[in-house]
């Protein structure tokens, strides 16, 4: 038997290839499926089931994909109802997989349809679990993503989720390895661990939602106090899961279209595109096409994109590194942004080559600033997320979350000159970026925390 975890940092997720005697499944495999499929060559096997924990919302799964490329059978828990071909498997069945088998626990919470995985070994010894979005090391489920209106609260689905752990999970063996959906840094749970996996009994004594003397009453509070809204591109990303989507094939065939500077300039204001700049931050800062936007593709970018574009169908074109073009399509799909149009062809030095107009943001080193700072004659914008504004920051900086920027920026006067700082320097570039696309033309983004400045905790 073999388990592996393949850990994707940038959407902090996990998916899992098994295997045993030429029989094989991929657990909750991300839309390029290359990987999966790269693995089971590998090891002579074929892949017989994609196992889907539940309606992803934080990502586009691979499921039809992979199915269509391999004839594996896509497999839901208990009460899914997709709009494509796929087994809706029974609670407590147990699916063969080679000398290994898979019981399946359906555990709603999360979602009615979530469902965790329980491996079992040769000798049908309980071994793994994977959790999903059910259970976290560290944390549960965030049980507000799944919520119909006038159908089902957030304090519903919490009772439902207290009910499967206590029920479906704690009942297993301390040894079982649980293998989450999630580490952290996703936005489907609240305090989750930077380990990937762990032991079921560790869980039982450190997990705050595994209390063994826990009433239901104080489940359901706990994991429903301090939920900040999800991202905005969440319940599209669950819909395009339940509902299908377009092969990455063909969004690959867009998106990788090499465009001149003369066909690049046409596209944008043909197809209304929104330019988007992948760079690294420090590059972009210093020269950049008028009027794109900075998200980084060597940061968090998938779940940026995510956040921060509201249009799905938004045609998008993109500038990068040579080389890269293919990366940023497939991390674009991943999300769900299946309207790529194109790249500019050699990038911003053929921008630049081709006599173009560019743009740069101005920055002041966080030592300069220390020194020259005074909140009351200087507008600081702190774009850090506001449980991180909480923990400590600069005195005199004003909460401006990155998150929000869309729905915030009528706080802000054009005609003030604003100082832009978060944490290392990715985020207030993305914001700075934005703002220049707006007509805020008087900023400063000062690239690294000032640490040398009063803080407030």
């Amino acid at each position: 038997m073999k388990v592996e975890q393949m850990y994707t940092g940038c959407l902090a997720e996990a998916a899992y290839y098994i295997e045993s005697n030429g029989e094989a499944v991929v657990i909750d495999p991300l839309r390029d499926v290359e990987p999966y499929l790269a693995r089971a060559a590998a090891g002579g096997a074929t892949i017989k089931y994609v196992l889907e924990t539940h309606f992803h919302a934080d990502f586009v799964s691979g499921h039809l994909d992979l199915a269509k490329r391999t004839g594996a059978k896509i497999v839901f828990g208990p009460t899914a109802v997709p709009n494509f071909e796929a087994y809706i498997a029974k609670d407590n069945e147990v699916l063969k997989v080679g000398d290994v088998s898979i019981k399946v626990l359906h555990t709603p919470g999360h979602t009615m349809e979530s469902t965790t995985y329980l491996l079992r070994d040769e000798q049908g010894k309980d071994y793994a679990m994977f959790t999903g979005d059910t259970l976290f090391l560290g944390d549960v489920g965030r049980p507000d993503l799944a919520i119909k209106q006038g159908e089902i609260t957030r304090e519903d689905l919490a009772g439902f989720l207290f009910d499967s752990l206590r029920n479906k999970i704690m009942p297993l063996a301390d040894d079982v390895i649980v293998y989450p959906g999630h580490g952290a840094g996703s936005a489907c749970g609240k305090k989750m661990s930077k380990d990937t996996q762990g032991s079921l009994g560790d869980q039982k004594l450190f997990n705050y939602a595994l209390r063994a003397d826990m009433t239901r009453g104080e489940f359901v509070k706990e994991v429903t106090t301090g939920l900040v809204d999800p991202p905005q591109y969440f319940p599209k990303n669950a819909v395009m899961n339940k509902m299908g989507y377009t092969s990455i094939d063909e969004v690959r065939s867009s998106g990788l279209q090499a465009l001149s500077v003369r066909a690049f300039k046409a596209a944008w204001e043909g197809e209304e595109a929104l330019v988007l700049d992948t760079r690294h931050e420090t590059a972009f800062v210093k020269g950049f096409l008028p009027g794109s936007i900075f998200i980084g593709v060597e940061g968090d970018f998938a779940p940026w994109v995510g956040a921060l574009i509201t249009d799905l169908k938004q045609p998008i074109l993109f500038v990068c590194e040579v080389g890269r073009e293919a990366e940023v399509v497939d991390r674009l799909a991943r999300v769900g942004y299946d309207h790529p149009i194109g790249y500019l062809e050699g990038g911003f030095e053929a921008w630049k080559a081709a006599g173009e107009e560019v743009d740069t943001i101005d920055e002041m080193g966080a030592e300069a600033f220390a020194t020259w700072f005074n909140p009351d004659a200087c507008r600081l914008l702190d774009v850090r997320r506001a449980s991180e504004y909480s923990a400590e920051h600069i005195v005199g900086a004003f909460n401006f979350p990155l998150d929000f920027i869309n729905r915030n920026m009528s706080q802000l006067n054009r005609e003030q000159k604003m100082y832009l700082h978060c944490a290392g320097g990715y985020r207030s570039v993305i914001a700075a970026s934005i703002l220049k696309s707006r007509g805020f033309d008087k900023l400063v983004n000062i690239p690294a925390t000032v640490l040398s400045l009063p803080v407030s905790c």
